[in-house]
C-alpha cells in the first residue's frame, strides 16, 4: 500500500497564519508538528506500507523536503506539480509513478489530503485495513464520515447501507442549512472527506473511461520528468495542457464501482477557524487560546498570538489570530469569509497574500524586521552547510554582520571568513555568495540600501538548488 499525500493547497480561510507561498499543510496548527508531519506519522502502524508519494507544488518543494528530514525515518517521492490542475490529475500522476517504479505490478493507493486531522489515528487505521479487500475487488473507496452535525461547509455522500461498507448512491454539494438537517436527521449521509483506495491499474482504467484527456496529458508529462534531488520534475507544457478537475467530479460521481466506508475517527478537514476551535481544548468559558493572551470576560472565543500580547475584554463567539505582520479579527460564524479578505489583498498586490515576514529559504530562512525609503533589514539563518546562490543586484548595495556561527563569503574572485561581531561590504553589481561552512546555525543581519529593494532584483549565477 502506498500513501498519496496531496500537499498542494493554499489554506486561505486560515490567513493570516496560512499564506500562498506558506499554507496551512506545513503549520504546527493542532501541535507541535505540521500537518503534513501528522498526516505521514499517523500511518504507521499502517500493514505493508511502501514508500509515499507526496503531490507538491514547485514553490513549495524545499518546505516539503525539510519537513520530511525532520521526520528521520520517512523518505518519500515528491512529485511537483508546475502548476494546479486539481485532484483528479494528481492522483493520476501518482498512480502512474506507483506503477513506473514497481515495474507495472499493481498497488493499493491509499489517497490523503496533507491538512486533515484525525483524533483517533488507531481506528483510523483499522478501517483502512478492513477496506483493503474492496479495494483489491476492483472498486473505489472512499471514506465517508459519520457526521456529528448538519455541516454546511461539506459535500456529503448518500450510501446504500450506512453500517458497512456499501455503494455509493450519489454524491451531493455542499447543501444549505435546511438540506444538511435532513441529511443528519435520515441517517444516511456521510461527509465526504476527500480520502481514497483504490488499486493504482483500476484507477486508471476509470480514468481512461470517464476522463481520457487528463490521462493522456499526465502520461505526456510524467514521460518527461526528471529527477532534482528529492524531488521528481514532470513534463511543464504537458502538464499545462491538462484539464483540471477534481477526483469526484472525473471519476467517482461516474463510476460504477465506488463505495463508501464508514469512519467515525475524529476526522476534521481544518478548513477554518472555527474547525480549530473545535478541536482545541477549552477554558472554563469555551476558550480555545495559543500564545500570549489574558482573557477578562470573553466566551466561546478562539485567540491566537504568536509574537504579541493579546488582551481581551467583553468580547464573545469572536477568532483572533496575529501572525508578525497581519491580526484577524472575525466573528466566529463568518470566518468562511476570510477568503474575500485575502481575495482584497491580491487584487490590491499586498504581499501579506503570498508571504509571512519570515521567508522560508532551502538554505534557512530570513525575516525583514524593517523597511523604508532606499533600506531595509533583515534578520538572516543560514542553517549548516548550506550555501546561498552566487548572485550579484543591480539596484542595492548590501552590508552584512555576524551575529552568530560563521560565514564563508565570495567577493568576486576572493574568498574570506567573516566570524562573530565582524562585517562584510557588497557593492552594487558586485558578484557575490554566502554559506555556512560550521557546524551550527549562522545568524547575521543584513542592511540593503539603494534604489529598488525587490527580490527580484537578484541575478543569480549559479545555485545549487536549481532555482
Amino acid at each position: 500500500m502506498i500513501p498519496v499525500i496531496m500537499s498542494g493547497g493554499s489554506g486561505t480561510r486560515l490567513w493570516p497564519q496560512s499564506r500562498a507561498l506558506y499554507p496551512k499543510q506545513f503549520l504546527p496548527l493542532v501541535n507541535e508538528h505540521s500537518m503534513l508531519q501528522n498526516t505521514l506519522t499517523r500511518l504507521e502502524n499502517l500493514s505493508n506500507q511502501a514508500k509515499p508519494i507526496i503531490i507538491a507544488n514547485e514553490e513549495h518543494r524545499f518546505i516539503v523536503a525539510e519537513q520530511l528530514r525532520a521526520l528521520t525515518n520517512i523518505q518519500a517521492d515528491i512529485i511537483l506539480e508546475p502548476v494546479g490542475k486539481n485532484t483528479a490529475p494528481a492522483i493520476t500522476l501518482a498512480a502512474l509513478q506507483a506503477l513506473s517504479r514497481s515495474g507495472n505490478q499493481d498497488s493499493l493507493l491509499l489517497v490523503l489530503a496533507a491538512d486533515h486531522d484525525i483524533k483517533n489515528p488507531a481506528e483510523f487505521i483499522n478501517v483502512v485495513e478492513k477496506s483493503k479487500s474492496a479495494a483489491i475487488d476492483k472498486n473505489l473507496v472512499t471514506f465517508g464520515i459519520v457526521p456529528t452535525h448538519a455541516e454546511t461547509g461539506y459535500g456529503y455522500i448518500k450510501s446504500t447501507d450506512k453500517n458497512t461498507i456499501s455503494s455509493v448512491e450519489c454524491f451531493v454539494e455542499k447543501p444549505d442549512a435546511e438540506k444538511a438537517t435532513a441529511y443528519i436527521e435520515s441517517g444516511d449521509y456521510f461527509w465526504n472527506s476527500g480520502m481514497f483506495l483504490f488499486s493504482a491499474k483500476t484507477f486508471l482504467e476509470e480514468i481512461s473511461i470517464h476522463n481520457p484527456e487528463i490521462l493522456k496529458a499526465c502520461k505526456a508529462s510524467i514521460a518527461e520528468n526528471q529527477s532534482d534531488m528529492d524531488f521528481i520534475r514532470i513534463g511543464k507544457q504537458e502538464f499545462e495542457d491538462c484539464p483540471s478537475d477534481s477526483i469526484d467530479y472525473a471519476v467517482m460521481e461516474k463510476t460504477t464501482k465506488a463505495v463508501v466506508a464508514p469512519l467515525n475517527a475524529g476526522w476534521s478537514d481544518v478548513g477554518s477557524w472555527s474547525a480549530l476551535w473545535d478541536l482545541g481544548g477549552k477554558d472554563e468559558n469555551n476558550n480555545v487560546v495559543n500564545g500570549d493572551v489574558i482573557l477578562h470576560s470573553t466566551k466561546s472565543s478562539y485567540i491566537r498570538s504568536e509574537h504579541k500580547l493579546i488582551a481581551t475584554v467583553g468580547v464573545e463567539n469572536l477568532v483572533i489570530s496575529e501572525s508578525d505582520d497581519a491580526i484577524l479579527i472575525a466573528h466566529k460564524d463568518k470566518v468562511q469569509d476570510v477568503k474575500h479578505i485575502v481575495n482584497q489583498l491580491k487584487a490590491k498586490q499586498r504581499s501579506e497574500a503570498k508571504l509571512h515576514r519570515k521567508v522560508y529559504r532551502p538554505w534557512g530562512c530570513y525575516d525583514s524586521i524593517d523597511n523604508g525609503e532606499r533600506f531595509q533589514v533583515k534578520r538572516i539563518t543560514v542553517n549548516p552547510g548550506e550555501k546561498l546562490s552566487v548572485q550579484m543586484h543591480h539596484h542595492r548595495a548590501e552590508h552584512w554582520i555576524v551575529v552568530s556561527g560563521t560565514a564563508k563569503v565570495t567577493l568576486g574572485e576572493q574568498e574570506l571568513l567573516v566570524t562573530e561581531n565582524q562585517s562584510t561590504y557588497i557593492k552594487i553589481g558586485e558578484v557575490h555568495a554566502l554559506e555556512n561552512p560550521g557546524k551550527i546555525a549562522l545568524h547575521m543581519i543584513e542592511v540593503q540600501t539603494g534604489t529598488y529593494l525587490g527580490e527580484d532584483d537578484i541575478v543569480r549565477l549559479k545555485d545549487r538548488y536549481g532555482r
